[in-house]
């Protein structure tokens, strides 16, 4: 088998509705539109735009709307504001191409934005969901003065059944990744691909693509399912030394908790001696007062003895 040339994280699904005629299929089974013309599409992903190591799969223009479709396999509750970085470089590309002045009185007009991801991940979710930017927001309360929504839907095999009746080739791609992970449990991975590239050219699942893009494809998963294993291993490493730090930081305070009731508990110590000691003081203050207080009676009843003397 020829080695296979695939850019940097390209993947089958990106490899597969980069097609137009794929894309516009998609679209139109998504939307409930009849478009036939794939050119009607104006295809505008920006090939460069990586930002953190991550970029769009697919993104597109019609009817003046403008599409960013993700496709995932790892659940990923960032992507609005992954989406938000990545629509603002779309725009300032749309804005630079058309010759649009910003600084114009009049209001000038952009595509409105669409965002979509495709998830095929294990985690459990439903037919759909939504992911918001303000989701994210810290100590946010009232309506948010930038909102961005992206629409989550399942891609696994036997989800949105309708959207797969309408779009053959999300149905195919989705039996597709169903049998890699099904021989992915049973034998190693290279070999898991193989077979399931081989049967569902067989079947007839994604046949005519899987024949031309054999090589890339087999590349493409491995390199995916090898990508989510090292994602998954970073993110338990992570956790791992998450946890031991704080584990290290409670310890540390726990110490320190220590340690302040032991400076507690020795303040309070000399305190109730400096308490003593003020008590003793005070007892020896009352016992030189008697003292005084005797000695005083004392001499005035010599000075009266004196005085009776001296009157005889």
């Amino acid at each position: 088998m020829p080695e296979a040339n695939i850019k940097y994280k390209d993947n089958v699904f990106r490899t597969l509705f980069s097609n137009k005629e794929n894309l516009l299929s998609l679209y139109n089974a998504l939307n409930g539109k009849k478009y036939s013309d794939p050119d009607a599409l104006e295809i505008v992903t920006l090939e460069n735009a990586i930002y953190m190591g991550m970029k769009n799969d697919l993104a597109f223009i019609l009817d003046f709307n403008i599409f960013l479709w993700e496709h995932q396999s790892t659940y990923n509750p960032n992507i609005p504001l992954r989406d938000l970085i990545y629509i603002a470089n779309e725009y300032q590309k749309y804005v630079e191409l058309n010759g649009i002045s910003l600084y114009s009185r009049r209001q000038q007009k952009i595509p409105a934005p669409r965002f979509i991801v495709f998830y095929n991940g294990e985690k459990q979710i439903g037919e759909r969901m939504e992911h918001r930017l303000s989701d994210a927001y810290e100590n946010f309360s009232g309506d948010p003065e930038l909102e961005l929504k992206v629409m989550v839907i399942n891609i696994n095999d036997g989800h949105n059944k309708a959207l797969m009746e309408q779009c053959r080739k999300l149905k195919e791609y989705a039996q597709y990744v169903a049998r890699v992970r099904k021989y992915q449990k049973i034998m190693p991975l290279k070999a898991a691909v193989e077979r399931a590239v081989k049967e569902c050219i067989e079947e007839d699942i994604l046949a005519d693509f899987l024949r031309k893009n054999r090589a890339e494809v087999i590349a493409m998963s491995i390199f995916e399912y090898n990508q989510k294993e090292e994602e998954e291993l970073l993110r338990r490493e992570e956790y791992e030394a998450g946890a031991e730090m704080e584990r290290k930081n409670t310890e540390k305070e726990r110490k320190r908790a220590d340690s302040a009731e032991k400076r507690a508990d020795s303040a309070e110590k000399r305190a109730n001696s400096a308490e003593k000691r003020a008590d003793s003081a005070e007892k020896r203050a009352d016992s030189a007062e008697k003292r005084a207080d005797l000695a005083e009676r004392e001499i005035v009843r010599l000075q009266e003895k004196l005085a009776l003397l001296r009157s005889k």
